[in-house]
Order: structure tokens, then C-alpha cells, then sequence
């Protein structure tokens, strides 16, 4: 038997038992007290959102529902239709103050910075250009993203071939995109860095004597497109070949559009096989037709997409992607086509 004996035990055992009760229930006591303060603190922020100071009605988050019609609405109405052969003295005096651009050129600090002829691009002397030019017979073709001119020099040819009075507007800011002298084209030159690839566009064109057929509108896609939507111009052929991102490629696709002569107008392009920048120039182009029910046409590098006669003629199509995936199998395009295009959807 111990010191304490049985009942020394049991004085230990209820005091350790009321030292527990006692630190549990300060415990608790603590936790409550939290508690309380929490739900003060949360009962003020509750009251914060539901009462909150309004902001002004132009600073307020927009109406999520209507963001998928703003982003897949472009303009699509221009103004009364002006006559092909008034277009070029039209864009001569809004543009160049009623002065050729060609006339007189080049001038004397300008010559030296040129070569003779530097004609250079891509895919610009591909089939598709003879082969749209055969069958709409343009009267007015427009060009978005002229470079030096090559594919639109070839343009202009091939109609002069036709026996065709064929003009060709250039829509380009000419300023290439940023690096483009350090490798294929050093031998473009700059001064005070203003790049001289207009003036080689000027000194190409001048050079195959292609002065009266060609005339450039020096400013980005879409200023151009809207100035020449406001002034009533029509073409019966478009090339689309400027920016090749998603966007770039889906704002020119769209803006073009309301250029295009009604029944009988073609919108084509390049790099629609393109790789780069995740594909943007055909993820746009489908997209496109499919919203406007068109068909997409694949011409080698290009595409091809052509104006119905009538609203009543479009048709729900199901553009076969297949040609922007290679090495897909035929039995999962439908599927594939499918989250592709919700894909495209959330990208606008």
C-alpha cells in the first residue's frame, strides 16, 4: 500500500478530472467568443454586398448575355453603291489630295533607298488567282495586305491578259511587323525608321507599268474597309491576306464581307493551311462560314468563300475541318467538328 492509500488516490483522481473540466470549458468559452466576433464581422460584409454604393451606369460590369452579339457583330451595310468607274478619282482626292501617288515619283532623297524591282510574296502566283479571275471577270478587286505588290501585280497581269479594265485597290499600312528587315529582307531600307516598303510597292508597280490598274490605300485593314464602306464600294473579288492570328484574321474576314458585291461576289485567301499562330487563319475562316451558312472551298494554300445570290439561299453547312487536321480519320470529324467550333465560340 502507497503513502497516499485509496484515499489519497481518489483526491487526485477528482481534482485532475476538475482541472480538465475546467480547461475544456475555457476552451469552448474561447471558441464561442469567436465565434460571436466572426458572425459580427461576417453580418457587416453580408450587409456590404447586399447594400453596396451603385456605380455609375458607364462603369457597371456589362450584361454578360449580350457579349457573344457585340463580339460577332461587324458592320454590314455601306453606302449606296458607287459606280466602278468613279472609284479611282473617288480614292485619289479622299486619300492623296486628287495627285497620283505615281506621279512624279520617286523624289530625290527617296531614289537612292530603292532597287529597281523587288518583288516578293507568297503563294502570289498560285492557280486560284487565274482560275477566280477566269470566272467572276472582275471589274474591282480588293486586297487586304499588299506587301511589295507581288500577288497583286500578278492580279493585274492575268486580267490585262482576259482583255479585262480590271482595278485593284491595295489596302496596306506598309509597315511589314516589327523585325521583318533583319532576315529575308534586309535589303529594304529605312530611314529614321520609316520603313521604305510603300516606296518599293510604288517603284514595282510603276515598273510593270501597272499604274492605272493598282492603287494603294496606305492604312490598317480596318480604317480602310470602313472609309471604303461609307463611300458605297463594291468589289467582285476580295483577297484576305494580311494578319494571320485568330482575331486579326476574324475582324478582316468580317469587315471585308461588306465589301463584297451581293450575288455574285468571291472572298478568298492564303495561309489557310498555316500553322503558325495556332491556325488563326482557318479556325476564322470556319468560323465564319458556319455562323453565315456558307461553304468553305479549299484551293491549295487558299480558301475560297462565295457570296449566296440570296438570304434565302444560304444553308446550314457542316464545313468538314479535316483539312485543317491531318492525319484525322473521316469517322471522328463530325465529333471533332463539334467541340472545335465551341472552341471557336469562346475565343470571340
Amino acid at each position: 500500500m502507497g503513502i497516499l492509500g485509496n484515499g489519497g488516490r481518489s483526491h487526485w483522481a477528482q481534482l485532475l478530472l476538475l482541472l480538465g473540466l475546467a480547461f475544456v470549458a475555457g476552451l469552448m468559452t474561447s471558441l464561442f467568443l469567436r465565434i460571436d466576433s466572426c458572425k459580427d464581422v461576417f453580418t457587416e460584409r453580408s450587409a456590404e454586398v447586399k447594400d453596396p454604393v451603385p456605380l455609375p451606369k458607364s462603369q457597371a460590369e456589362p450584361d454578360l448575355k449580350t457579349l457573344p452579339s457585340d463580339l460577332l457583330t461587324f458592320r454590314n451595310k455601306c453606302g449606296e453603291a458607287a459606280p466602278v468607274a468613279q472609284v479611282r478619282s473617288m480614292l485619289l482626292n479622299q486619300i492623296f489630295d486628287g495627285v497620283s501617288p505615281f506621279e512624279g515619283f520617286p523624289p530625290p532623297h527617296v531614289e537612292p533607298f530603292l532597287q529597281k524591282e523587288k518583288i516578293k510574296g507568297w503563294g502570289s502566283q498560285d492557280k486560284v488567282f487565274e482560275d477566280l479571275i477566269k470566272e467572276v471577270r472582275p471589274q474591282l478587286i480588293v486586297e487586304l495586305g499588299s506587301f511589295l505588290g507581288a500577288s497583286a501585280i500578278h492580279m493585274a497581269n492575268l486580267s490585262q491578259s482576259m482583255g479585262l479594265q480590271t482595278l485593284i485597290l491595295c489596302i496596306d499600312d506598309f509597315r511589314g511587323w516589327p523585325g521583318f528587315r533583319l532576315y529575308t529582307f534586309k535589303d529594304i531600307q529605312q530611314e529614321h525608321g520609316q520603313v521604305m516598303l510603300y516606296y518599293q510597292f510604288l517603284q514595282n508597280v510603276i515598273g510593270t507599268n501597272l499604274t492605272n490598274s493598282i492603287i494603294p490605300v496606305p492604312f490598317s485593314t480596318t480604317s480602310a474597309i470602313e472609309k471604303l464602306c461609307e463611300l458605297g464600294i463594291q468589289a467582285d473579288l476580295i483577297e484576305v491576306d494580311a494578319a494571320h492570328d485568330f482575331h486579326s484574321a476574324w475582324a478582316d474576314i468580317n469587315w471585308a464581307w461588306s465589301l463584297l458585291k451581293p450575288g455574285v461576289g468571291i472572298m478568298f485567301g492564303h495561309d489557310y493551311y498555316l500553322h503558325v499562330d495556332n491556325r488563326g487563319v482557318g479556325r476564322a475562316v470556319h468560323l465564319f462560314a458556319r455562323l453565315n451558312g456558307l461553304h468553305v472551298q479549299p484551293h491549295g494554300a487558299h480558301w475560297i468563300l462565295r457570296r449566296p445570290a440570296s438570304p434565302s439561299a444560304r444553308r446550314s453547312v457542316l464545313s468538314d475541318l479535316e483539312h485543317l487536321r491531318p492525319g484525322k480519320g473521316q469517322g471522328a470529324s463530325r465529333e471533332h467538328q463539334g467541340l472545335h467550333d465551341r472552341r471557336l465560340v469562346q475565343l470571340t
